[in-house]
């Protein structure tokens, strides 16, 4: 099989050279054999092939973390796990997505939703239960909050937007461009914000006729503006800093607008928190089924294993929206309604 394979810490420049023929992942106790189908593109592969991420596989090992597939038809099936070679579509995360086969337990696997595309679906497993865990599990929200999400265009902000809207949230969503803000809109944010102009707190009081926002999700690192814009009682989500600053929050502007800051770290919850993990892909595939959320797939879908350099480079750019998604393999006969 062709893919990714990664010998030693590089430069993403190098990746290009890395696609080869590689040996098929061998098949451990309680793994099944997927054919890849789609891979999710996520800025922390880029981190992981330059040696700069925190988990850091044996070498050599397959780069690529995201995907969806088929259950590859010569695939063994552990006792107890009941997808059917060759059929059942399934997505989820391990370590080696950017090839054409990929070794994973089957317990960490979910069926690709009926109405849903492989497209759509490889973008799913991080995104999706990061934003549910977020503003359900940590912040609590409820109908009729206001709900502020931060770079609202990327993948877990427009997770962010569709949930916080199926709870019966207001949605303010802010961005760095128009384009973005489209984007936003289209997928249920009430309002838009800016948020490279100076002053876009008194554009998000003003929205909330005064009672700042009740949420702030926060991917980005922008905490600490935000807090001019926090209501009473108000909740932060850290979910990460891809602006690239760790910041350092006042305890005294917590105290003065009596409100909580909070991390979420999903993939934390397999080890500190496994019987959550349940409830969060229940109440997720309920709302796929009911149509109030969908995967969101960037309108430009990089095709072939080729250009993972290319999809990955544009992500690194900022030029992509929701999730940006490699096509592996072409599907030809959908097995959704």
């Amino acid at each position: 099989m062709r893919g990714y394979q990664i010998e030693k810490n590089i430069k993403f420049e190098e990746l290009e050279a890395r696609l080869q023929e590689c040996p098929e992942p061998k098949v451990g106790e309680d793994e099944v054999l997927v054919d890849v189908y789609c891979a999710g593109l996520n800025f922390f592969d880029l981190l992981q092939i330059e040696g700069k991420y925190q988990h850091k596989p044996p070498f050599p090992y397959i780069a690529g973390a995201e995907f969806s597939g088929v259950i590859s038809a010569s695939s063994p099936i552990p006792d107890g796990c009941d997808f059917i070679p060759g059929k059942t579509r399934v997505f989820g995360a391990g370590q080696g997505a950017y090839a054409e086969k990929i070794a994973v337990d089957y317990r960490k696997l979910l069926e690709v939703p009926n109405k849903m595309g492989h497209e759509e679906a490889a973008g799913l497993y991080v995104t999706m239960p990061t934003s549910y865990a977020g503003l359900v599990n940590r912040a609590q929200i409820k109908e009729g909050d206001w709900v502020l999400v931060h770079a609202a265009a990327g993948g877990v902000g427009l997770a962010a937007v569709q949930i916080a809207k199926a709870f019966g949230a207001h949605v303010i969503a802010t961005a760095s461009t128009k384009a973005k803000l489209d984007v936003c809109k289209r997928y249920g944010a009430d309002y838009l914000v800016d948020y490279t102009k100076e002053g876009w707190q008194k554009e998000v009081q003003k929205i909330t006729d005064g009672h700042g926002a009740d949420i702030i999700y926060d991917p980005v690192g922008l905490v600490v503006p935000s807090l001019k814009c926090i209501a009473w009682n108000g909740r932060i989500v850290v979910v990460g800093f891809a602006g690239g600053t760790i910041e350092k929050i006042p305890a005294n502007l917590l105290l003065l607008k009596n409100c909580t800051a909070m991390g979420v770290h999903w993939g934390a919850y397999i080890k500190n928190e496994p019987e959550a993990i349940p409830g969060v892909w229940g109440a997720l595939l309920e709302l796929f089924d009911q149509g109030k959320v969908k995967g969101v797939a960037f309108e430009k879908i990089f095709d072939g294993l080729e250009s993972v350099p290319a999809g990955l480079k544009a992500l690194g750019a900022r030029e992509t929206w929701g999730k940006a998604v490699v096509r592996v393999k072409k599907e030809n006969e959908r097995s959704k309604l």
